[in-house]
């Protein structure tokens, strides 16, 4: 019983949580819409720089009106689209 429970142990991952907010939601973008490694960096510079809502609009819009093709394109067109607000 001891030995399978530091098997257990053994086998569990430990991940490391962000540091800020905006990193945890660039996680979230990256792994919902699939974006490749070269642009990772672009969505963490677009989740530090804007609003969690802002952020979290765009990814909705993405979601709602991109139904084919490279959804992580759209959301940057969607994201550096002047507001009107």
């Amino acid at each position: 019983m001891a030995e399978d429970i530091k098997e257990i142990l053994k086998n569990i991952e430990s991940k490391k949580a962000p540091a800020y907010q905006w990193q945890d939601l660039a996680l979230r973008v990256i792994k919902e819409l699939r974006i490749p490694n070269f642009k990772r960096s672009a969505v963490f510079k677009v989740c530090k720089d804007n609003s969690r809502a802002v952020v979290e609009q765009a990814l909705n819009d993405t979601k709602e009106l991109c139904k084919t093709g490279n959804k992580w394109q759209y959301f940057f067109k969607v994201i550096t689209a002047p507001q009107d607000k």
